[in-house]
């Protein structure tokens, strides 16, 4: 089985004091905490952020890319996440306003992602019909993705054979230039305003296809610190190369940015729609145990509130939040023109695996003796899960007992019944 080679959480030795914080709310228990200092382990990490959330010392931050990167390319396209919208009161900025600056940071086309919306909708209805295994679970949070790969492989045939909508609006928007500036799509850069580091590096090496459309990231904090010191630019100077960039007022598109949109675009009763990693991995059981074969859909954000609650995000997320809301209602009898384009298209090209995470040694007989190991050790360990010894849990902490990363001094409960 493939290993998880995704990272995208960044870790500052100086400012981490091993609080142990980290390692309480990883859900994959990639963090360990040694001589003081957190250790993530890299083929567990879902970049679900997390870590970043909890940590006091700011020790932890997520990767993306510097604005400078849009110069590795000849033509620049901007996609935009309403996200960012949610970022300001539409008293101070409007979403024209805010895709007229982006536009001036150097870009050559401004493009939302909420454009594909409707692609997906249409997409996700059809396979609802024809599918056996529900329900179906979004594909739209990799972050989630990654931890069904992980942790409920058996889930992977539940989950939507379809491109983020990034992806769709990267591949969209380079067609689009490309056929109107007569040049080559090779020429074309297209960066994604990103709202979280896991969907941020989620591009760098895609689910179920083999590369991305989406060329590097910019965290939406960093957008939002260089716009919004900006003037406006006068709106009757704007060009004829610049219609692509006009603002998309689908309320049913905007919706997505927050938990359920996706949901209620599908307009049907049965589906759930569920925020926060551990209320998800929760439900995620359940779906593995069938009890909820009644629902048709299962949209997971391993964020709170949805996208909104990415930590590239300023604002709180339930301002944020209501914020999309708004916006959404204000534009919700926009009148979404039929999809033209063919959603099969963007149908992923490869087979999602299970990663294996957990290998205790290639050799079967090697590694069901480290297994027995394991139990035994665990066996004289207090079982309180407490994490004071750097691991997550004692289990965990006897797994790296076997594996030769820890001891049993590392137990503070052991080493106090000692004295």
């Amino acid at each position: 089985m493939p290993q998880s080679k995704i990272y995208a959480i960044a870790l500052c030795e100086e400012k981490c004091n091993g609080c142990t914080n980290c390692i309480r709310v990883c859900p994959t228990e990639a963090i360990r905490v040694k001589n003081q200092k957190a250790k993530i382990i890299k083929k567990r990490c879902i970049n679900c952020g997390q870590c970043i959330s909890v940590c006091p010392h700011n020790a932890l931050t997520g990767i993306s890319d510097k604005l400078e990167a849009i110069e590795a390319y000849s033509y620049k396209i901007a996609l935009v996440d309403p996200v960012l919208y949610a970022q300001f009161n539409e008293d101070t900025l409007n979403p024209e306003d805010i895709l007229n600056r982006i536009r001036r940071l150097g870009f050559d086309m401004v493009y939302e992602v909420t454009r594909s919306a409707p692609i997906i909708t249409d997409f996700t209805k059809k396979f609802m019909e024809e599918s056996r295994n529900l329900p179906v679970i979004s594909s739209s949070c990799p972050a989630i993705l990654r931890t069904i790969q992980i942790r409920f492989p058996d889930l992977i045939d539940h989950i939507l054979p379809m491109d983020s909508p990034a992806e769709i609006a990267a591949e969209l928007a380079k067609e689009r230039f490309a056929e109107k500036e007569k040049i080559s799509k090779e020429d074309i850069g297209a960066f994604y305003i990103s709202t979280c580091p896991a969907r941020s590096f989620s591009f760098k090496n895609p689910i179920g296809r083999e590369t991305s459309n989406v060329d590097g990231t910019l965290s939406i904090k960093d957008v939002f610190l260089k716009i919004s010191g900006m003037k406006n630019s006068d709106k009757n100077t704007i060009t004829e190369s610049s219609k692509d960039s006009e603002f998309y007022p689908n309320g049913k598109a905007i919706g997505w940015a927050r938990l359920g949109g996706q949901s209620q675009a599908l307009s049907i009763k049965e589906f759930l729609a569920v925020d926060g990693i551990e209320n998800v991995i929760s439900i995620l059981e359940e779906v593995e145990d069938d009890k909820l074969q009644h629902l048709s859909f299962l949209e997971c954000q391993a964020c709170t509130n949805g996208c909104v609650g990415g930590n590239f995000s300023i604002e709180n997320s339930f301002v944020a939040r209501n914020r999309i809301r708004i916006l959404a209602e204000k534009h919700q009898s926009y009148e979404s023109k039929p999809v033209t384009e063919e959603s099969e298209r963007f149908k992923i090209q490869k087979k999602i695996l299970p990663f294996e995470i957990s290998s205790l040694d290639e050799n079967l007989s090697e590694a069901l003796e480290k297994m027995e190991k394991i139990n035994k050790v665990l066996e004289t360990l207090p079982n309180i899960d407490c994490g004071a010894c750097g691991s997550p849990s004692c289990r965990s902490l006897a797994e790296d007992i076997v594996m030769g990363y820890a001891s049993h001094e590392d137990c503070v409960v052991l080493l106090k019944k000692k004295d």
